[in-house]
């Protein structure tokens, strides 16, 4: 290597390297000239260039290191070349592509520690295969891998699920001789366990006499990963001496299989074998205690978190947020996020995942927005948050908008699938079925998830036909029906009324297709059978199910006794309500409309004593509509809003062309006894029909009025919405609690049956 001198740098303490040559002062920093060979390690190691780069933060200060490596000549050695490879490659402000052009411009055969970092950065991406590329080309030059070669690419070819190459490299290690390290054993265990192939990971364990903690757990995850969680428990129960890595492998297993009591159990018995739990035992011990709402476990692992010093730490954080929401503490789950200072977005997609799992949809909205605000880039797991509000609230706007970020944006991530088969719900429970059937078709590659959703969506819409058309299209293509499947089957014959059709589904569905029946699938057959006045053999259904029939059925037995005026069996399906769920009023409403449509004031007096002296009020109806990216939510009689002057006088407008188009209020379904001219103006204050006057108000005409009410639509104001959307000349989509009415020139799409 030869060796000349210049300036020294600015920032860097003189160099000692100037006694290692006489024609270099002591102010002079060695220049180093391309040779085939490194100088000895000790004139490079304290290097003032080198020292800088030690201390480097970023790639831009990296690049000026560089440039004053280039003057120096130190990018003629490998030692430098693979301190800034390294830098660029694996440091958390990596820029692989940079170190690519830095490995290109080797002035010499680039040595194993940089091949190694290479092939370690690429398992580090999205695309880890390219490692395998690296390693061809490291084999090409004649440059022999070692242990610390394989174990990434090992851990390239598991992310990537490539059996073929893992088996290839797997070769390599036998023919090098290297099936002995620790290191390189147990990632080929590991490897194959994670591409499927459990069998070749046992064979290598078990031909192997290595048998410490970490091969044992590398088996473990295997198992686990399969779902074959109690032999993954056996082989545990075999580890001589475990590790807290290896009690983190078990626990998460059981908490993957949703065996959370398990998890809890296998926590206990490793503080009694005296193994200090990390935190990553906390993380998933988090994740059992949100599923079964222990609290007080969850504020124990929270005092731990503090005890340690870890408050700071975001996953940790993170993990508490979501188990005192699934807890039901949203206020202390949001304390937490106003906590943390820098928040990365895994905090924001888990608080805004915690509102939209309570029903906080309003809120999860606010937090989304406040997240775009603060420049936070959502990502796939955000959006699987965020549209479900979107579809709960008919914020259409907002979903479209989403769509077109996913179309940009997100189009080809890995859980693509599950944001197309969300925008589809979405867009179906927004009222646009027909652009939800649209991404549909757009997908190149359906899962069956996509194809539920959209037979839910035709099926709530009232397009039985159209529902079961698609059903039988999805079989036609391969797939096999699931239980969801048949939930949006029965629920379009239900809405169509189709009872033979219905019947025929569910013998199918339980004969040829061995789907046990669950509560859903009961409780539509039981609606649909109750709706077309067959008691008898909706009673004679319930009577064969092998569970308990929850308060859906019941309350679908009821609104068709109110249907039919069947008071008797009212009375009865409403006593079991009542001890079902004491808390819910909807069950007293029923029952008091099915007294009332008997004209039995008496008895109508009396529930309404009853809910009072229970302290217990009804549920208001609330109906939202969305105009121009805002949500409005309207109550009954709701005079809060601050265009409510112009609403109500839009309302009496609405009222006096009602009147004029010979529409008769139906009053039936008014609680009590009052006079009839009080019962028509209870009526006309609606929320649906107050929502509706805001959307005539507020939009162009000939636009589409779509809104949301939280409670079932009444006779009065669906009768009063057909006439509406002929008199203005609007579509009017209304999603009620059962289903879509779209309502068009006088008529509605349910045709009357709801």
């Amino acid at each position: 290597m030869l060796l000349s001198s210049v300036p020294p740098l600015p920032t860097a303490p003189a160099s000692s390297s100037s006694s290692s040559s006489s024609s270099s002062s002591s102010s002079s920093i060695l220049h180093f000239l391309p040779s085939s060979t490194d100088p000895p390690y000790t004139l490079l190691e304290n290097h003032p260039s080198l020292i800088l780069l030690s201390q480097c933060e970023s790639i831009h200060t990296l690049k000026q290191v560089h440039g004053h490596v280039i003057k120096t000549g130190l990018h003629n050695t490998l030692f430098a070349l693979s301190k800034l490879i390294h830098f660029c490659a694996l440091s958390p402000s990596a820029d692989l592509s940079y170190a690519l052009s830095l490995f290109r411009s080797a002035p010499q055969q680039p040595n194993p520690f940089i091949f190694n970092t290479l092939i370690r950065a690429h398992s580090l991406t999205p695309s880890p295969l390219h490692s395998l590329n690296t390693f061809s080309e490291m084999i090409a030059s004649g440059v022999q891998p070692n242990s610390h070669t394989f174990p990434s690419i090992f851990k390239s070819c598991a992310k990537s699920k490539a059996p073929r190459e893992g088996k290839q490299l797997h070769s390599q290690v036998i023919k090098l001789g290297l099936q002995s390290d620790p290191h390189v054993h147990t990632s080929v265990i590991a490897m194959y366990a994670k591409v499927g192939e459990l069998g070749d990971a046992r064979k290598v364990f078990d031909k192997s006499p290595l048998r410490d903690a970490v091969s044992f757990t590398a088996l473990v995850t295997g198992y686990v990963s399969e779902g074959r969680v109690d032999d993954a428990r056996t082989l545990f129960d075999e580890i001589p001496r475990k590790d807290v890595v290896s009690w983190n492998a078990m626990i998460a297993g059981y908490v993957q299989s949703d065996r959370f009591e398990e998890a809890l159990d296998c926590f206990d018995v490793m503080k009694e074998a005296g193994v200090e739990p990390d935190q990553s035992t906390m993380v998933t011990l988090l994740c059992a205690c949100g599923h079964l709402r222990k609290l007080e476990l969850g504020e124990w692992i929270g005092s731990w978190v503090r005890d340690h010093r870890l408050s700071s730490n975001l996953q940790l954080t993170s993990s508490l947020i979501d188990m005192y929401a699934k807890c039901g503490e949203i206020d202390k789950a949001r304390d937490l996020f106003d906590g943390v200072e820098e928040r990365d977005v895994i905090i924001w997609n888990t608080m805004i995942g915690g509102y939209s799992h309570l029903c906080f949809y309003e809120d999860a909205l606010a937090l989304f927005d406040l997240m775009l605000r603060s420049n936070v880039k959502p990502t796939d797991v955000t959006f699987l948050a965020v549209l479900p509000a979107c579809a709960c609230l008919g914020a259409l706007d907002l979903g479209k908008w989403i769509h077109a970020y996913v179309d940009r944006n997100l189009k080809s991530i890995d859980n693509a699938s599950a944001l197309w088969t969300s925008l589809i719900d979405m867009y179906a429970k927004c009222g646009s079925i027909e652009v939800a059937e649209q991404v549909f078709r757009s997908i190149s590659c359906r899962s069956l998830a996509s194809w539920n959703a959209m037979t839910s969506g035709l099926a709530m819409h009232g397009h039985a036909d159209r529902a079961l058309r698609l059903v039988s299209e999805m079989t036609d293509e391969g797939y096999q029906p699931d239980d969801i499947t048949f939930v949006g089957v029965l629920s379009a014959c239900t809405q169509a009324g189709l009872v033979d059709l219905g019947q025929q589904y569910f013998n199918s569905m339980t004969q040829d297709y061995k789907i046990s029946p669950k509560l859903q699938h009961y409780g539509c057959m039981i609606d649909l059978l109750a709706r077309s006045g067959k008691f008898e053999e909706a009673k004679s259904l319930m009577r064969s199910m092998d569970m308990e029939p929850d308060g859906a059925i019941w309350g679908s037995l009821l609104n068709a006794c109110k249907v039919h005026g069947d008071v008797e069996f009212g009375e009865y399906v409403a006593e079991q309500l009542f001890q079902l769920e004491p808390e819910n009023t909807g069950a007293y409403v029923l029952l008091s409309n099915i007294y009332a449509g008997a004209g039995r004031w008496d008895d109508v007096a009396r529930i309404r004593t009853m809910l009072n002296d229970k302290g217990m009020k009804k549920v208001p109806g609330c109906t939202s509509i969305e105009v121009d990216g805002v949500v409005h939510e309207f109550l009954v009689g709701d005079k809060f809003h601050p265009q409510s002057k112009e609403i109500h006088t839009m309302l009496d407008e609405v009222d006096k062309l009602l009147g004029e188009a010979g529409f008769v209020p139906d009053t039936s379904e008014v609680l009590y006894d009052m006079d009839e001219e009080w019962k028509e103006g209870a009526l006309s204050h609606h929320s649906e029909k107050l929502a509706i006057s805001f959307g005539l108000i507020s939009t162009k005409p000939g636009t589409t009025i779509r809104i949301v009410k939280n409670l079932r639509v009444c006779r009065n104001c669906h009768l009063a919405t057909k006439l509406i959307s002929k008199i203005f000349n609007r579509e009017i989509i209304a999603r009620d609690r059962n289903r879509f009415h779209h309502f068009k020139d006088g008529f509605c799409s349910c045709n009357d049956c709801w």
